[in-house]
């Protein structure tokens, strides 16, 4: 089960995301894509993620004594964004980057790529909007793109909410008519990288 995920890279395994090894020689990468339209002023952090899952936690996963349940094992790592042109951001994501291994002596974990996102904030300051997007691995596999539309008021911060995350919506007629012709977007697409 994949679900649209706010970036938060991480630096090693929390007991939130289990156990993970990273592969140290990865082949399958996509060349992830970032465009801005219409932003209301300049975004100093922007940020990104790939989201990696185990399928098979129940057979592999260490077991909650609490509850007597696996518990899911997920892994975010960081994807560096580096800027290519005005509103536009490129990195690269690896779908076979996890190595499948037995972390708790239960049986091989499976992970899969589910997807990747990005962060955006106009300074990176305390209090300011987050504004994510995230393409899932479906959508990159099937070679579609994500637009996310987000009211400009929102930038650089919603004066009442701190650090309120703004996931976007990907329809305009979703917002109240005063806010559509003050709508800007994030493009997410991914390509295949030929070896």
């Amino acid at each position: 089960m994949t679900a649209a995920m706010s970036p938060q890279p991480t630096d090693g395994p929390s007991p939130a995301q289990g156990r993970a090894a990273l592969n140290p020689a990865p082949r399958q990468a996509y060349e992830l894509l970032l465009t801005l339209a219409d932003v209301p002023g300049p975004f100093a952090q922007v940020e990104g993620v790939a989201q990696y899952d185990v399928v098979n936690e129940d057979q592999c996963g260490h077991v909650n004594p609490l509850t007597g349940a696996a518990e899911r094992i997920t892994h975010q790592q960081p994807v560096a964004l580096e800027q290519v042109g005005p509103g536009q951001y490129r990195g690269r994501v690896y779908l076979d980057l996890m190595l499948d291994e037995d972390y708790y002596g239960r049986g091989v974990c499976q992970w899969q790529f589910s997807g990747a996102g990005t962060l955006l904030k106009a300074t990176g300051a305390a209090g300011e909007t987050r504004f994510t997007a995230f393409i899932d691995a479906r959508a990159i596999a099937e070679g579609q793109t994500v637009t996310r539309l987000y009211p400009a008021t929102d930038y650089p911060r919603v004066a009442e909410i701190d650090d309120y995350g703004q996931p976007g919506k990907a329809d305009a007629g979703s917002y109240v008519a005063t806010l559509r012709d003050q709508l800007f977007s994030a493009t997410l697409q991914a390509n295949k990288v030929d070896n």
